[in-house]
């Protein structure tokens, strides 16, 4: 199902008291469902250095959605990172916006490659089947990722489309 019409995406706000509530949601859900050294979710004081670009996804009268961050590895690698729909919102392609928005960011910056991590226990299927469906493979670790039964790596090469 497409998101809603008029869903929008605005950088930033991390200063917001909704998107702090739903990136807590989403730090607490990770360990919840993975030990603390599989638990790879930026907290906020780490979306906010120089290199991560937060984005928010609102219904046009303002009501939170999603939330997506892009942070570039090197200028021709980007990871995405903390994705997260509301739980109100799932099921309608608010987390395809999301992604698709965050492939276009990182097209229009000539990111040639553009990697994530995400977790391996049942929790996280629905992540990786999105991921998969936008053409993403899995890959071996990236960055400073390390090998863990918790976490597996994908990646997608962007062709300039």
């Amino acid at each position: 199902m497409p998101p809603a019409d008029g869903i929008r995406f605005e950088e930033g706000g991390l200063d917001r008291a909704d998107v702090r509530a739903l990136l807590a949601e989403h730090l607490a859900a990770m360990h919840v469902h993975s030990p603390p050294e599989s638990v790879h979710a930026l907290p906020v004081e780490r979306l906010q250095q120089a290199g991560v670009t937060f984005f928010s996804a609102r219904e046009a009268e303002g009501r939170l959605l999603g939330i997506g961050a892009l942070r570039e590895l090197d200028p021709a690698h980007g990871e995405i990172k903390s994705m997260r729909t509301a739980a109100d919102a799932l099921g309608r392609g608010v987390g395809t916006a999301m992604l698709r928005h965050l492939l276009a960011v990182a097209r229009t910056r000539g990111y040639g490659r553009v990697s994530l991590e995400t977790g391996t226990p049942e929790a996280f299927a629905a992540a990786r089947r999105l991921y998969e469906r936008h053409g993403f493979s899995y890959c071996a670790p990236f960055a400073d990722y390390r090998v863990d039964p918790f976490s597996c790596c994908m990646t997608l090469a962007l062709d300039g489309t």
